[in-house]
């Protein structure tokens, strides 16, 4: 739902700026989609006059134009191909160098078939005003040629495009949106000012309703002697502000009042209609030339307006040609029905056909509104076309629309939680239209069809003093709901598919059977199907890495150049099953660049950094982890491979590069690595709080870094270095980190030098010198243990 600034303040008084406007819109539940402001956007364009217009000498369906910019220059020469360009047409010109926003376009001097454009006339979906594209924007000949097309249009005005929700009907138009801004005290909602016009004679045609259930309701009456030309600037600025395409003083009337007051209309040429117009159900194999140009089929469940030669048009939908008006039309029909909304949808539904009307009905116009809006309408058109109306007709009778409820203001705070005054409720809720007396006793507008019970004038109360005034409370836990139940496996299963994801891997959901040929590499399984639906899904799979080697192969076979899978499930071992989480790196770790000129692939590092940090994510001491080289499985590269432990016998987990004999059996290429976490092996934390995370205190004192170079044997593993040096102080060693390694010139042979940084924190005082030294001499003799002394 689109509007202007000026026509929203026609309806209410207000001083209110147009940032608090927008903020007090969605504040109310009618949230601002966005704000267009065409002074900025368009404001390049100008008005401008087409001089002479001559067949293009290469392209039959194109013009060279001669076009008067108004600027006292020479004039423009410009190829167009809109059907409609003509000498002496006045429209919209845009220049080079001017951004037409609808193609996303910077206007350039350019050759087209071989003759010279200085810019183009724009049509109005190239300026977003609407998807019209029929042909280049047609001015009033008297536009001020020269001008700002802007400025001249009252595109000035900013726009406010509102999403209206489907239970708010009283806000498809602007009025209503008015009454909840006012509501809102964003200014005082204006008296709507309804003409009295007094008929002239009898209707000259008859009017009746035949289908209650589709149309219950069909108000309408003549007016003779009209002249319908162009709308005046006012209406067609207006129309065209909201993406609307004026046609003609009639129609456009029509339109504005079904946005102004969310009450779709339609006149007829009076002079087309043969006999009694009626409201009634089709017959099957109707048709109607709808005036989208399109015909349409009809059944006997849908409603039409029909004359004696048979229906005019889809009711409530869409008018139809047969009897539209034109310029000759001096004579017309102004209908006003009420049609039920549940009908309507239906129609529009099977006819997959969509229009503003059908937007209003179905939602449910206001039914109360049907004499008012004819009189709003009748008076518009005697004002802008001129002519006699007749006497209203009134065929049937609208529903009443209203309802009686029983409310108490206490329900705000117990249902939503927000205390609010019983005068502040009764002030709100008569600013929206409701009817209240001394007892509470409410009556619901004919405009709000929404508002069924006392939980819906709540949500009105609290949607106009700002749902986010509502304090946030936690409800309480009800009796014989029960407590939570994830036990510390599943809640360790969540943690690892979290944290997996967020370090960048693809969760993959793989079988848990699998072939025996898939199997084997992963020393076969333990678990085999006696009936299998099928030979490659006949084993339970004794590892994770099957399923996710394959997915990879998959990836792979489709292009795809770094695969990084993931999978959380159940391996199916000879003693029971245990949860694991596998995962899986493979083809490119990092795009090629300038510096090599290749990419770079994963290594068995990047799975033990993957490893590490699912483990940590869980809960296990990483700190006390040992990294041995040798591992249960076979299909893990040897020297290119390792496990992770706590203590020789427990292993959490296991990792490397997949062996080339594996890769070839699974038929994929390149370096693979992958990893297994045995998610079953974690040791539990008992704390009954270890889902907290526990308060950040950073030391108050400043770390002490120091770097020692130790030799020891090469065939020592610098994990087990790490682990003694991690011991020697474990009050003031926070961290051990190995950061280089080196094996050559000034190197003893069958030896290695490990470099190893401790981090030294101190707690309650800084370290002297004296501090430092013997925590040092603690490292020395815990690395001499191991037969490592320091390099000189």
């Amino acid at each position: 739902m689109k509007f202007t600034l000026s026509w929203l303040k026609e309806h209410l008084d207000t001083e209110a700026s147009l940032d608090a406007i927008v903020e007090g819109l969605t504040r109310v539940g009618l949230e601002v989609e966005g704000v267009e402001d065409a002074a900025e956007k368009l404001g390049a364009f100008r008005i401008a006059r087409i001089l002479t217009a001559a067949p293009h000498p290469q392209a039959d369906k194109l013009q060279v134009l001669s076009v008067d910019a108004g600027d006292g220059g020479e004039p423009l020469q410009i190829v167009c191909g809109a059907p409609n360009a003509r000498a002496g047409l006045v429209g919209v010109l845009g220049r080079p160098g001017d951004y037409v926003p609808g193609i996303d376009v910077t206007l350039k001097v350019a050759a087209i078939r071989g003759v010279e454009s200085r810019g183009m006339m724009c049509s109005m979906r190239e300026l977003e005003l609407s998807d019209a594209h029929d042909g280049i924007i047609e001015l009033p000949a008297d536009a001020p040629v020269g001008a700002v097309y802007a400025d001249w249009a009252g595109l000035s005005d900013p726009v406010i495009d509102v999403a209206i929700t489907p239970n708010r009907q009283d806000c498809m138009g602007v009025r209503g949106i008015a009454r909840d801004l006012a509501a809102a005290g964003l200014g005082t909602l204006k008296p709507l000012n309804l003409p009295t016009i007094a008929g002239q004679g009898e209707c000259p045609i008859e009017i009746a309703t035949l289908d209650p259930e589709g149309c219950p309701a069909f108000f309408g009456r003549a007016v003779r002697g009209v002249v319908n030309g162009d709308s005046p600037e006012w209406l067609a600025k207006r129309l065209i502000a909201v993406g609307q395409r004026p046609i003609s003083a009639l129609v456009d009337i029509t339109n504005y009042v079904m946005l102004d007051h969310g009450r779709p209309l339609h006149v007829y040429d009076l002079a087309k209609l043969s006999g009694p117009l009626v409201a009634r159900k089709a017959t099957p194999g109707e048709e109607v030339l709808a005036l989208n140009g399109k015909v349409y089929t009809l059944d006997e469940t849908m409603t039409v307006i029909a004359d004696a030669n048979g229906p005019d048009d889809i009711g409530g939908i869409m008018g139809g040609e047969k009897t539209g008006v034109t310029a000759a039309t001096t004579d017309v029909l102004i209908e006003c029905a009420y049609f039920t909304p549940e009908a309507i949808a239906r129609t529009g539904q099977k006819l997959g056909l969509t229009s503003d009307a059908r937007a209003r009905f179905e939602r449910g116009v206001d039914p109360q509104f049907l004499e008012a809006g004819l009189a709003i309408a009748t008076r518009l058109v005697i004002d802008l076309c001129g002519g006699t109306p007749s006497a209203v007709v009134q065929a049937g009778t609208p529903p009443s629309g209203t309802k009686a409820l029983r409310y108490d203001p206490a329900l705000t705070e117990k249902i939503a939680g927000l205390a609010v005054e019983p005068d502040r409720q009764r002030t709100i809720l008569s600013a929206l239209g409701f009817g209240i007396d001394a007892v509470w006793n409410v009556s619901v507008p004919s405009w709000r069809r929404d508002v069924d019970g006392p939980a819906d004038l709540v949500e009105e109360v609290v949607r106009i003093i700002g749902i986010d005034n509502i304090p946030s409370t936690p409800l309480p836990r009800g009796e014989g709901v029960a407590r939570p139940t994830a036990t510390q496996a599943q809640k360790v299963e969540r943690r690892a598919r979290r944290t997996a994801a967020a370090r960048g891997l693809n969760e993959a959901v793989t079988w848990s059977f699998i072939s025996e040929a898939e199997a084997k590499p992963f020393g076969g399984g333990a678990w085999t199907l006696a009936n299998p639906i099928s030979e490659d899904l006949k084993v339970m799979r004794p590892s994770l890495l099957p399923g996710l080697v394959a997915a990879a192969r998959r990836n792979a076979d489709r292009g795809a150049g770094s695969i990084r899978l993931f999978e959380v499930g159940r391996r199916y071992l000879a003693d029971g099953e245990g949860l694991t989480l596998g995962l899986l790196l493979a083809g490119d770790r990092t795009p090629r660049d300038w510096r090599s000129g290749k990419a770079q692939a994963f290594d068995a590092f990047d799975a033990k950094a993957e490893a590490v940090a699912m483990l940590g994510a869980v809960g296990a001491p990483v700190d006390r982890l040992q990294l041995f080289e040798t591992v249960s499985s076979g299909v893990y590269h040897p020297g290119r491979s390792g496990s992770l432990r706590l203590g020789p016998k427990t292993v959490l987990a296991e990792f490397g590069e997949l062996h080339p004999s594996v890769a070839r059996a699974f038929d994929i290429d390149g370096t693979v690595v992958a990893a297994e976490i045995f998610l079953d092996a974690v040791p539990v934390k008992r704390a009954s709080s270890d889902h907290m995370r526990e308060a950040y205190a950073p030391p108050a004192l400043q770390a002490v870094r120091r770097d020692f170079a130790f030799l020891v044997s090469a065939d020592r593993a610098a994990d087990e270095l790490l682990r003694a040096v991690r011991g020697a102080d474990k009050a003031a060693i926070t961290e051990a980190r190995l950061f280089d390694l080196f094996q050559g010139q000034g190197v003893g042979e069958g030896e290695k030098s490990v470099a190893i940084e401790v981090v030294l924190q101190p707690s309650e005082k800084s370290f002297t010198d004296a501090d430092l030294q013997a925590i040092s001499e603690k490292i020395v003799a815990a690395a001499a243990k191991l037969g490592a002394r320091l390099r000189g």
